[in-house]
């Protein structure tokens, strides 16, 4: 059982109730990720390993802190000597973190990595951003010519989180409400724009929310259009049989996988088929000469 915690909210007391939970409802391993952009990353770590985590997700020093992970050498250090001593060495960690640190210094420079998401932002705890969420708005703005909009931006995050019903900022949510709040600050209007994907959410299309959506954004969004209010997927009509009768995958189909594989990515799918006959029978059709009826030896 993995605990993403993708926004580094989960502070040190609260890790230990819920490992604790876990770990008296389940025998599986508990695995807990966070991310240190609000700077309690590593004594939420410590605490939860006290509580009974197995796993916890770091990052070596020269790609770690910020919107990533603790570093794994200060992690190992601190487990030093008791019960949860990993056993690493530190003058192999320090081996591989030097080779690592070269490339740190090249994308600072690059600009691959920026350091407004390096350092700590207690803000985080207010703004509730993933850290690979905050990443994404960097490259935007950076994009856009509008760093300078990053903090407008962090304060319109929890505003168009609240207006879309407080979706979860996980993948897409979290992509669909950053674009709509870098939009509304850089157009200097709220929703003077609205993105395609926003309008599926306020349309019902990615489900219900927690909370309802606000009625005048979502009256801006879709107008006159009679939103969704049941699970979407039941509007959609069962497909399944189609899609195992399609050519196709008459054709190709080896395992049941095959066919959920072409329902969803038709052309991906039929390229990977070709791909796999040609392996197994040492025969590539893209390669054979029709007209003529030949086939290169």
């Amino acid at each position: 059982i993995c605990i993403k915690d993708m926004a580094g909210l989960l502070v040190p007391a609260k890790a230990t109730e819920l490992v604790q939970a876990l770990k008296e409802g389940s025998s599986l391993p508990i695995q807990m990720h966070t991310h240190y952009t609000s700077g309690v990353a590593s004594m939420t770590y410590m605490k939860a390993v006290e509580a009974g985590a197995d796993i916890i997700d770091t990052a070596m020093s020269p790609f770690s802190m910020g919107t990533s992970q603790p570093a794994t050498e200060v992690m190992v250090e601190a487990f030093k000597g008791t019960e949860y001593d990993t056993g690493l060495d530190q003058n192999l960690l320090a081996e591989i973190a030097a080779y690592f640190q070269p490339m740190r210094e090249e994308a600072l420079k690059s600009g691959l990595m920026n350091t407004k998401v390096l350092g700590v932002n207690i803000k985080t705890l207010l703004y509730q951003v993933p850290g690979g969420m905050l990443s994404n708005l960097v490259s935007q703005l950076k994009e856009a010519g509008a760093e300078d909009k990053y903090q407008a931006v962090l304060e319109e995050i929890p505003k168009v989180r609240k207006d879309f019903g407080e979706p979860p900022l996980v993948t897409p949510s979290s992509q669909i409400v950053g674009t709509q709040a870098v939009l509304n600050v850089l157009q200097g209007e709220r929703y003077k724009m609205i993105t395609k994907e926003s309008k599926k959410v306020l349309m019902g299309e990615f489900g219900q929310t927690i909370k309802p959506f606000n009625p005048e954004v979502q009256k801006k969004a879709i107008g006159d259009a009679t939103p969704i209010t049941c699970r979407p997927a039941d509007l959609i009509e069962p497909q399944l049989e189609k899609f195992k009768n399609d050519p196709v995958v008459q054709q190709y189909k080896q395992q049941d996988e095959d066919v959920l594989s072409y329902a969803l990515f038709p052309a991906v799918a039929t390229e990977f088929f070709k791909y796999r006959e040609a392996q197994q029978k040492k025969v590539d059709p893209a390669k054979a000469d029709t007209a003529n009826k030949a086939y290169p030896v």
